[in-house]
């Protein structure tokens, strides 16, 4: 197929680029659990709109194959929407545990509780009744119009910016380039076939248009790609640079009881607000980037037993790294622990605990 030279691409060239990535996704597209493919669409097959909500919240900030099976287990414990309402919400938080980011989980159970009670279990299809929803903001709402509704959207995640930055070879690093990377995506979004248009652009930047390595050779836009063309893909997107990411330190406390095999952990709900707000944790200090400041084991504890160390645990958030000094203790017999809301946890199997992953690293720490 040709294109206009990329010395002189511009949306005009809009219906071949369309056509030539709709031509590569038919035959080379991904099939996904939650994804129904143009020759399942031929058969009249339909979305399930729960199903695409549910694999778009998971998929934020998260990869398709550690999102694959949270997903599946989800359907299967809450196979529709009045379930997952239904369902306590402490339950859901546990099974949300290992995917991070957990005011999705927070944000998905508060969500599903409003279309099943507001709206009879039916999602909007329309772009302001989406984002009225909680935890669905504009790219969301556009991926679950487009995958869910076949409704026109310009969908522009991780992978679309970095097909399109190439595309038109954009030098304005990013965040500052988003404005641009929108109108630039929005001008080649298919309005005849929108749900296959948008899952297209997002394989095309999965599996080809790669961070790395791109493979160029099989890319259906190789022909008008400008970042191609100067022989410097990899250049795109430009981003601005990243600031150090600060350290932060705390202690914990690791409360253990049982016998071997069928050890039990001391946990408590975190707050609603903050990181890992309503997760499960052991109890400990304030995470805090001074270690010369932190108090005392004597301070800090949250009762009077017989702490021993236990070694050091690290974990990478977003916006900052976290060392925590790890101190284990065993339960007396009949301890009832300080806090209201504290309760046992299964501490083997670790998986079931409902622990998110920064815990349970302190408590594998703990239990040698």
């Amino acid at each position: 197929m040709l294109f206009t030279p990329v010395s002189m691409i511009s949306h005009a060239d809009a219906p071949a680029l369309r056509a030539a990535l709709l031509d590569w996704y038919d035959r080379e597209g991904r099939t996904l659990p939650w994804r129904v493919r143009p020759e399942d669409r031929a058969r009249g097959v339909t979305p399930d709109p729960y199903a695409v909500w549910l694999s778009e919240i998971m998929l934020q900030q998260t990869t398709v194959p550690h999102a694959t099976p949270y997903w599946a287990r989800f359907l299967a414990l809450w196979p529709t929407v009045h379930d997952l309402a239904a369902a306590p919400r402490d339950e859901v938080m546990a099974q949300w545990a290992g995917l991070g980011y957990y005011a999705r989980a927070r944000n998905l159970h508060a969500c599903a509780q409003m279309v099943s009670n507001e709206l009879g279990g039916v999602f909007p299809s329309d772009l302001d009744g989406l984002r009225a929803l909680p935890g669905i903001g504009e790219y969301t709402a556009n991926a679950i119009r487009a995958a869910a509704f076949d409704q026109p959207a310009s969908v522009v995640d991780g992978n679309v910016e970095r097909v399109i930055t190439r595309l038109f070879a954009i030098n304005d690093p990013l965040p500052g380039a988003k404005g641009a990377i929108r109108d630039h995506a929005a001008g080649l979004a298919d309005p005849v076939r929108p749900g296959d248009y948008a899952q297209a652009i997002m394989d095309l930047g999965a599996t080809v248009c790669t961070p790395r390595g791109p493979s160029c050779h099989a890319c259906p836009w190789a022909g008008a790609c400008a970042a191609r063309a100067a022989g410097n893909p990899e250049r795109y997107p430009v981003k601005a640079a990243k600031k150090a990411r600060p350290v932060r330190h705390g202690l914990v406390f690791v409360i253990l009881r049982g016998l071997a095999g069928r050890r039990e952990v001391y946990v408590r709900p975190r707050p609603d607000k903050g990181l890992l707000g309503g997760m499960l944790e052991a109890p400990g200090s304030a995470w805090i980037e001074d270690a010369g400041a932190l108090p005392s084991v004597e301070a800090a504890a949250p009762a009077a037993l017989d702490w021993r160390e236990a070694g050091a645990v690290s974990h990478v958030f977003t916006h900052f790294a976290l060392e925590l000094d790890v101190y284990a203790a065993e339960a007396p017999s009949g301890w009832r622990g300080p806090d209201a809301e504290g309760r046992w946890a299964p501490a083997e199997p670790l998986s079931a605990s409902g622990l998110p992953s920064v815990m349970k690293k302190a408590v594998r720490a703990a239990l040698g």
